[in-house]
């Protein structure tokens, strides 16, 4: 099949660009570089700059490459950005995903695959696990924007017959993730220990997210291809983890045992508890995730690790004689 993937120059979605590819199906990147890394993205896949608020520019794409899926995972991601600005975020992750919508429609997209939030959906949950059936109560303009595509997405299949499939991401990491944003835990708190930096934890470091490698979610969206058409699935492990537990994870990877974490202040727009039910995804994606948080973690440092080693050797300068 030939596949766009938006955001396929991101850290989970050039994952899932790798994965396709790797399967025999035609991958089509659109990423606007904002926040994703051009070596990310796969030399098999045809690379598009391009916003996707630009519908100019997407049209021709779409003219030119002709899809059958659609995998959406570019985004306005950054939560603090949010609050400051609703606006921009709106516009990134509602109008642009609107473009997109209407192409798939006009051309005749069997399928899309969009990726929501569940944490910033969800809002502080009344108990845990939270279903996909829990009430929606964002706290943040990036939880309501996010959620507010799965709406467009379940009125186009009823006006117009769109496919479409809704995965709730718990918190993502993994290899090739950013610690340029504050959602980036594991990336973050890897390349400050890596430099004898100690790691912020903000609040007491009681607060729990639910984890989930990243060739997990990789899983998820393989599966997506083909089943839970119409249905909205959480992606995650179903196992609340505390920042502190993380913290002491990434220490004993790096051997850092003299290294103590920095507490500030708790940030406005974060919940304090969320573990996700994953029995829908199971069921009906015949879905699992495979690698446990000890794994993931080590997976996870050994390529910052990597990653350091490289860019230390490419400062080595050799004078000629």
């Amino acid at each position: 099949m030939k596949i766009i993937v938006t955001g396929g120059a991101g850290f989970i979605a050039s994952h899932v660009v790798d994965a396709y590819l790797s399967i025999g199906h035609e991958v089509i990147v659109i990423d606007d570089l904002s926040r994703g890394l051009e070596q990310n993205v796969n030399p098999r896949a045809r690379f598009y700059k391009i916003d996707i608020r630009d519908a100019p520019s997407l049209q021709k794409v779409f003219n030119t490459e002709r899809p059958e899926i659609i995998n959406h995972h570019a985004a306005q991601m950054d939560v603090r950005r949010a609050v400051r600005e609703p606006d921009f975020d709106a516009d990134v992750n509602i109008l642009g995903s609107i473009n997109l919508l209407g192409l798939a429609v006009k051309h005749g997209v069997k399928r899309v695959i969009y990726v929501s939030t569940a944490g910033a959906a969800y809002g502080e949950p009344e108990s845990l696990p939270v279903s996909e059936d829990a009430p929606i109560n964002p706290i943040t303009p990036y939880g309501i924007s996010k959620h507010t595509v799965e709406h467009y997405l379940f009125t186009y299949q009823s006006l117009y017959g769109l496919s479409y499939v809704v995965l709730r991401y718990g918190n993502v990491y993994g290899p090739r993730q950013s610690s340029r944003g504050e959602a980036g835990v594991f990336a973050i708190f890897t390349e400050q220990m890596l430099m004898d930096n100690p790691p912020v934890i903000y609040g007491d470091g009681s607060k729990t997210r639910d984890y989930v490698y990243v060739s997990d979610v990789v899983g998820a969206n393989m599966a997506a291809l083909t089943l839970g058409a119409g249905q909205v699935f959480n992606i995650a492990t179903g196992v609340a983890t505390r920042d502190d537990q993380i913290f002491e994870l990434v220490r004993k990877q790096v051997g850092k045992k003299e290294l103590r974490p920095r507490y500030l202040n708790r940030r406005p727009g974060e919940i304090e508890h969320i573990a996700l039910d994953i029995s829908k995804a199971k069921r009906l994606l015949d879905w699992t995730p495979k690698v446990n948080l000890a794994d993931g973690a080590r997976r996870t440092v050994e390529y910052f690790q990597k990653q350091g080693s490289k860019e230390n050797d490419a400062m080595l300068v050799i004078p000629r004689s």
